[in-house]
This record gives C-alpha cells, structure tokens and sequence, in this order.
C-alpha cells in the first residue's frame, strides 16, 4: 500500500509550507513532455520544491526512465517516496508506439538518421496482426546500444557514442498484451503501426520496434512512445510540468 501522498488530478492541493508535513514523501504523476529527459523533470521539480520548502536537502527521483523521445507516465518520488522507487519500478508498463516500417536507424528510433532502407510493399495490416502474435509471452530481448543498459560500469550509449563496438547480452522481459490500434502510411509514405503493448519492467520498445521489422520481413524503427500506465498510475491522472507549477500545487 503506498502512504505518499500523491500529487495527480486529484490532488486538493496546495501543498503544506513544510516537507515534515508529507512523513511518507510525495509522488508527483507526472506527464513527462516531448524532449526532456527523466533528469530534466526530476531537476525542474527539486527546484521548485527547493524554492516552496526553503530546504536544499531534498531527495528527488524518478520510478522507471523515458527517453527524450518518449512521453507520458513518469512517476517523481520525492523524499521518503524514493525509498518505493524500485518497487514502482517493477510493476506492469503500458505503452502506445507508433513503429514506421522500410527503415532502420542506428538508435532504432528518431534520435539517429536513416541508415538503411528494406522493402516494405508486402506488409499488411493482417502481416503486423500476425507477427504480433508471435511477442506474446517470456522472451530474451537485446536491448538498444543507445541506451542506458550498464555494461562494465559505463552506459551503453557511451560506447555507442564513441564508436566502441561493444556485446550488449538479451536480457529476460515479458510482453503480455500486444494490440495493433491503427495501421496506415507514415508521412514518409511508408507503412506503419501503432501498437499498445502492456509488458514488463525493462522491456524496450525500441528493441520491440526492431524486432517487430524483422518479424515482418523487413527493417522498422520507433517514431512515437506514449507510456500510459505503470502499475495502478495511469495517463489519465497524471499531470502536467504547467499545471504542477501552478496554483493546484503552489498557493499564489
């Protein structure tokens, strides 16, 4: 059971003038923008707390990263609320993913250009319904090398960076639900879906997105990520940066 109060649309706000009014902490449901990183959100909320606290000493985090770009469901956990983080962590994520079939890049997503094309004109909608069948369930995935994954104590996306070929190892995740939602052209003019997946912690859907092209036969890469549920918190409740910062959390 969490005892953090949380901070989401339901929230009667506005937050108390002390920290030592919230013993369990806080959880701010965030609705993480486009192009920020996990650690700008968590950067821009200890500041305001800072600022309404009049306390530097402030514990703030983050339950689950998204990537820049990705947006939706990021939980902030603030104060005693850290110490539940990886227990947030573990639940079921939700996600929407828009995947554009034909072409890959070296992030399997918008970050990186173009580097290689496939032929796509024997994909269908009945093509992607079928090869999604084949996620369902426990499986090893690889994840990104433009990722956060740990390997040796550095970041994959450092070596990456710089060049470095490096293994990164398939590590256990489970799909349980994969949804085709809408299956139509890119503005590339090439096909693509949008799938809603719910699956487990540490699944990437940039791996998803690659592995979903070669089950069709051709290359594929992420153009869109919506997370909209972790666990019990789901998109409808959360909230924006605009709206935390205003009166429905600060007293102005």
């Amino acid at each position: 059971m969490i005892k953090a109060t949380i901070v989401d649309r339901n929230f009667s706000g506005p937050l108390a003038e002390s920290m030592e009014s919230y013993p369990d902490g806080l959880l701010v449901v965030l609705d993480k923008p486009l192009r920020w990183t996990s650690a700008d959100a968590v950067r821009k909320i200890k500041f305001t707390l800072q600022k309404h606290f009049h306390q530097k000493n402030i514990k703030v985090g983050h339950a689950g990263t998204l990537d820049p770009l990705a947006t939706g469901l990021l939980i902030i956990c603030i104060g005693k609320a850290t110490k539940i983080s990886e227990q947030l962590q573990a639940h079921t994520k939700e996600y929407v993913a828009t995947i554009e079939f034909g072409a890959t890049t070296p992030s399997y997503d918008l970050e990186k250009e173009i580097d290689q094309t496939y032929p796509y004109e024997h994909i269908s909608r009945a093509t992607v319904e079928e090869a999604l069948k084949g996620f369902i369930g426990p499986q090893e995935q690889i994840p990104p090398i433009f990722s956060a994954k740990m390997i040796n104590g550095v970041r994959a996306y450092e070596y990456a960076r710089a060049g470095e070929p490096v293994e990164v190892k398939a590590a256990p995740v489970v799909i349980e639900e994969a949804e085709l939602v809408e299956f139509a052209p890119a503005p590339s003019g090439r096909p693509a879906a949008t799938v809603r997946l719910r699956c487990s912690k540490g699944t990437y859907i940039r791996s998803f997105a690659r592995d979903l092209g070669l089950a069709v036969g051709s290359g594929a890469h992420l153009t869109a990520l919506r997370r909209t549920l972790s666990g019990d918190f789901e998109i409808n409740n959360a909230i924006s940066l605009e709206y935390f910062l205003s009166s429905h959390t600060f007293a102005v």
